[in-house]
């Protein structure tokens, strides 16, 4: 092929490739700018989010009016995604652009490595900045909760506390006598029963009532246990 006639191939390329990048880019900022309203943090957290982009192979029509939406069973934290569906076009259509939420704020983290099994003192934690949203598992803001708790797995120097990483507490065993209560919008009322199992922090227990009836409810503290309608 003659270097003039590569030349124009090379144009006709770039020209079809401008149009292409141009609408990702405008996606990538619509996404960008309801993302960063639309997600909620902490206050005084600094809120990052990075925008992926579509499939290359993917064209899409022209579109007017383009809007933004949080998909069902997606949430703006950690890894997700974003729906834009073209709205007023002569071709509608749906895409969703994969994003990464990042939400810093001080929380609590190692003062160095620490094993499964230690148990925690305040010499071994320490505050720094850390992605709230990086783990599912809900990061400690605050030392005192997890003073005097166990750890489930060994945490590095500097790793974010989360949740997880605190072995689940037995606030009662089976057989002992539970103060149980139960409640809802506008009521609560209380009573006693027996634990039939042992009574693990979030996990269900079932407790026989005075009056013989079974439920299942869910341990919250020192021989408490909550129904929840």
């Amino acid at each position: 092929m003659h270097s003039w006639a590569l030349l124009l191939l090379s144009i006709a390329l770039l020209s079809g490739a401008a149009p292409a990048r141009a609408a990702d880019e405008t996606l990538q900022s619509q996404a960008l700018r309801f993302a960063g309203s639309a997600v909620a943090a902490a206050p005084g957290a600094r809120v990052q989010v990075e925008v992926g982009t579509l499939d290359p192979r993917l064209k899409l029509a022209p579109c007017d009016e383009i809007q933004p939406y949080v998909p069902a069973n997606a949430r703006l934290w950690g890894r997700s995604r974003i729906g834009l569906r073209c709205a007023k076009g002569t071709t509608r259509w749906n895409v969703y652009l994969p994003i990464t939420v990042k939400v810093f704020a001080p929380a609590v983290v190692a003062a160095r490595a620490l094993p499964a099994g230690a148990v925690l003192e305040q010499a071994d934690l320490a505050q720094a900045e850390v992605d709230l949203a990086e783990d599912p598992s809900p990061a400690l803001r605050q030392t005192q909760p997890a003073l005097g708790r166990a750890l489930e797995r060994p945490l590095p120097a500097g790793g974010s506390l989360r949740q997880s990483h605190l072995k689940p507490r037995q606030w009662f065993a089976a057989g002992e006598t539970v103060q149980l209560v139960a409640q809802g919008p506008g009521f609560q009322v209380g009573g006693t029963g027996q634990a039939l199992n042992a009574g693990i922090e979030g996990q269900p227990v079932r407790i026989r009532t005075d009056s013989g009836r079974i439920l299942t409810a869910e341990a919250v503290g020192e021989r408490r246990a909550e129904v929840n309608p």
